[in-house]
């Protein structure tokens, strides 16, 4: 049985999840707008619901969530809107959760990364990508930087990763 906690976060952002997964397919935009919204659900929730150590937790958790995507926008594997989408995501988690969420959309990117690869024939290519970034960050490598290519549908739409992958990490961690 989903516990009280569970159900007052995923019923308004289930919601948000699907329009952000939306627009990011469509328009390969997050719109900050639902950000936002995403955001001040997960700090007020979790402060409802554990007071005052639950809103340091959920601040906690979108400012480590933020960093760690923003690693990843470094390289230009991310969106500004990816790496502020998850920052929202932190504060629905919260400190304790942020890492383990984090490897699950990982996951749940790469899965869909070698989807839509396969489906246009770049496999190859984006393993090597992947490979070098890899590589980048050995000790005296050069870190690449990826620009965004011109035609956006070249490329991922990973808020449907970040949202997928949110809400296994909510339906695993917190029943």
């Amino acid at each position: 049985m989903p516990t009280r906690l569970l159900m007052s976060l995923i019923v308004p952002i289930v919601p948000l999840f699907l329009i952000i997964a939306y627009n990011d397919i469509r328009y390969r935009r997050i719109p900050n707008p639902y950000v936002l919204a995403v955001l001040i659900s997960g700090v007020a929730t979790n402060a409802i619901f554990k007071g005052e150590d639950g809103a340091i937790s959920s601040v906690e958790g979108a400012a480590i969530a933020f960093v760690l995507m923003f690693i990843l926008h470094v390289f230009g594997a991310m969106g500004a809107g990816d790496v502020k989408l998850f920052a929202a995501v932190g504060s629905i988690v919260g400190l304790s959760l942020v890492l383990p969420t984090f490897v699950i959309v990982v996951m749940t990117g790469g899965m869909l990364a070698m989807i839509l690869a396969m489906r246009r024939g770049t496999l190859r290519r984006t393993m090597l990508g992947v490979m070098n970034i890899f590589a980048g960050v050995m000790p005296g490598a050069k870190i690449p930087r990826y620009e965004i290519p011109a035609d956006r549908r070249l490329t991922i739409p990973y808020g449907v990763a970040i949202t997928l992958g949110s809400l296994m990490s909510l339906i695993y961690f917190r029943v």
